[in-house]
């Protein structure tokens, strides 16, 4: 491959150099592919770009669109360098040192967050919070606690599952969740919310048939038989249940941690400072 790569590209160069636009005439090796100005390129680079076991065709394609798209920025920054003025040049590197700073600065905030900030939010703080921003956490979807059962057509005990499915009691309930591994879809457990939208792409019930809490709906089809049954339903602006929302809950306690603790790191960075006279303001 590496004998491919520099007969390849020593092809390339050879017909390329006045595209290239090479000003001064080098001393040139096998391991050179292209030259502008005093830039190169060289075998080592292009190498790295290739996958192994890469067709020669495939091989030629990558490498002069390399080469290529090598040059032209290149060129470009030539160009750029040569048009742009001393004000934006120093602009630029003032931008430059800015980025490289805020990279630095947020690296070493985020390994004192990862050594320091104390993950773990129990129940009673999650219930605090949620209690003190309730107003805060309107429905922007509406959310169902629904149970729902697809039985094939060909299910042999059909109007027995249909009569657990029904049923209320928790025996009923347990005898229908021993025979999950013959449902195409199912979902038993009632006592949690769940979006309408993503219900909907589960079941071929209307919206207006979900939300009216009716006792049972049911719906065949050519495969089988559709059974839901809605518990509870909540609307737009509602106030969003703790239990649907308890993750953005968490989420939101720990970044108020990481604001606190990164507030209370900067106060110990000024006053160890200040002791030590490494920082004085006037």
């Amino acid at each position: 491959m590496r004998k491919f790569i520099i007969f390849f590209v020593a092809l390339l160069f050879f017909y390329s150099c006045e595209y290239l636009n090479v000003k001064e005439k080098e001393t040139t090796t096998l391991d050179i592919v292209a030259i502008v100005d005093a830039e190169k390129l060289f075998i080592e680079d292009v190498s790295r770009i290739l996958p192994l076991n890469l067709s020669k065709e495939d091989s030629i394609v990558l490498v002069r669109g390399y080469i290529n798209d090598w040059a032209i920025k290149q060129l470009l920054l030539k160009n750029a360098e040569s048009n742009v003025t001393l004000e934006e040049v120093k602009n630029i590197d003032e931008l430059v040192q800015d980025y490289k700073e805020s990279l630095l600065i947020n690296s070493y905030k985020e390994s004192l967050i990862k050594q320091q900030l104390d993950t773990v939010v129990v129940e009673e703080e999650i219930a605090d919070f949620y209690e003190a921003n309730k107003e805060n956490f309107k429905l922007n979807e509406e959310l169902l606690k629904i149970k729902f059962l697809y039985l094939a057509e060909a299910t042999i005990n059909k109007n027995e599952l249909i009569k657990l499915f029904k049923s209320d009691k928790i025996e009923d309930l347990e005898a229908l969740e021993k025979q999950q591994l013959s449902f195409k879809t199912y979902h038993f457990n009632d006592s949690v919310w769940s979006s309408l939208d993503n219900v909907m792409l589960k079941l071929p019930f209307s919206k207006e048939n979900l939300l009216n809490k009716t006792k049972l709906l049911q719906k065949q089809d050519s495969l089988g038989l559709y059974l839901a049954k809605v518990n509870s339903v909540l609307f737009r602006n509602d106030i969003t249940p703790v239990g649907y929302i308890k993750p953005t809950i968490k989420q939101m306690i720990l970044h108020r941690r990481k604001i606190e603790l990164i507030r209370d790191i900067e106060k110990i960075l000024v006053k160890d400072a200040t002791k030590n006279n490494n920082l004085k303001i006037y």
